[in-house]
């Protein structure tokens, strides 16, 4: 029987790249991208919640890093509908070994790929193709008085974000957001 996921824990702890199979033919293709009982297999026992579809008109727009305070902090699965992105986690848990520090995955919808990101992270991501269309699956409703985010061009991050220097479509909050040492209310 062929493996219906393939699941690779990423650099950070719990961060994980998930890839359905899909199978093909002359129509285009059919995979199972969500069962509850093999991504608990897998250690994805989130319940998700609420999802949001988010669409970015141009090549190379930049969202995030954005997360929820507790108690609304979010678990995360995400996915391209259309085009590719590169898609940022970041350990935001104060006194974890790994605090952050930060992984990076291209996906796209052609690959089908998912990543999962825990509650603890902040997540961001850049399209790659104009006309993305991402899918945001969360465990916990969206909380405005919780929302928060870590400044993207963060320099103790260090992330390569792949874009060329001055071509991101940023929006001001996400400019204008604190460096990670100046979070008041980390997890």
């Amino acid at each position: 029987m062929t493996a219906l996921l393939d699941v690779v824990s990423l650099a950070l702890p719990g961060v994980r790249l998930i890839r359905p199979t899909f199978f093909m033919d002359e129509r285009g293709y059919f995979g199972e991208v969500f069962q509850t009982s093999r991504f608990a297999a897998a250690g994805v026992d989130s319940v998700f919640v609420q999802d949001n579809q988010i669409y970015s008109e141009k090549r190379f727009t930049l969202r995030g890093l954005h997360y929820q305070a507790p108690p609304a902090a979010q678990a995360k699965l995400v996915r391209a509908l259309r085009g590719r992105a590169y898609v940022v986690a970041v350990d935001i848990r104060r006194g974890s070994p790994s605090f952050g520090q930060h992984v990076g995955q291209e996906i796209s919808a052609m690959g089908g790929e998912q990543i999962f990101i825990p509650a603890g992270f902040a997540d961001g991501f850049l399209t790659l193709d104009p006309q993305t269309e991402m899918l945001f699956r969360v465990d916990q409703f969206y909380d405005p008085a919780s929302e928060r985010g870590v400044n993207w061009r963060d320099p103790a991050l260090g992330i390569k974000w792949p874009v060329p220097l001055g071509q991101a479509v940023v929006s001001v909050r996400d400019v204008e957001e604190l460096m990670l040492a100046e979070q008041p209310d980390l997890l």
